[in-house]
């Protein structure tokens, strides 16, 4: 069995899997998933489309990197990030110094296949989601890129096979996963 000894940081595309493989690793890890999102909402006390529509994005984007910074300090855990955090270079700083950041990638057809009948992604709520999805995609990749670690996500593969192998990839990493012999 190993130990996690900082908190992995999942990165990616709306669709890319982050919450569903990040329980699943944290399941296999024996440690807590947190979603940064979700975070936000419960000190928030309102959705996120409420926080936006509200007090703007730049509002949201600060308590964004507030609560990423508060569970990197916490006890190590897998934590699903919104699609655009780590688009600021303050939240990828954080995570790397602290933490370690995997991009959950995907092909853009993938992600549409997963996304596109879901009511619950406000910047898809445009007159061609699809188009506003290859747009987010084409500008996000570069970001992401910076991530430490990149696992493909692939159709095919279950989210328990997916958690498999971003657990493998960790593996590599001696400062996050370490053995418990």
């Amino acid at each position: 069995m190993a130990r996690l000894a900082k908190t992995v940081v999942l990165v990616g595309m709306m669709g890319a899997g982050k919450t569903a493989v990040g329980t699943a690793l944290a399941r296999q890890l024996g440690v807590e998933f947190r979603d940064s999102d979700e975070e936000i909402v419960r000190a928030a006390n309102r959705s996120i489309a409420e926080i936006f529509e509200r007090d703007g994005e730049a509002f949201f984007r600060a308590r964004e990197t507030e609560v990423i910074g508060r569970l990197l300090r916490g006890t190590p855990c897998i934590l699903s990030t919104g699609g655009g955090a780590f688009l600021s270079e303050a939240n990828r700083t954080l995570i790397h110094d602290v933490g370690v950041s995997v991009w959950l990638r995907a092909e853009l057809d993938l992600l549409w296949q997963r996304v596109r009948h879901k009511t619950t992604r406000p910047l898809l709520r445009t007159p061609n989601p699809r188009e506003t999805l290859r747009e987010l995609y084409e500008k996000r990749q570069p970001f992401y890129a910076k991530a430490d670690i990149v696992v493909e996500s692939e159709a095919d593969r279950s989210i328990e096979d997916m958690a498999a192998r971003v657990r493998d990839a960790l593996k590599a990493r001696p400062d996050v996963l370490e053995d418990k012999a």
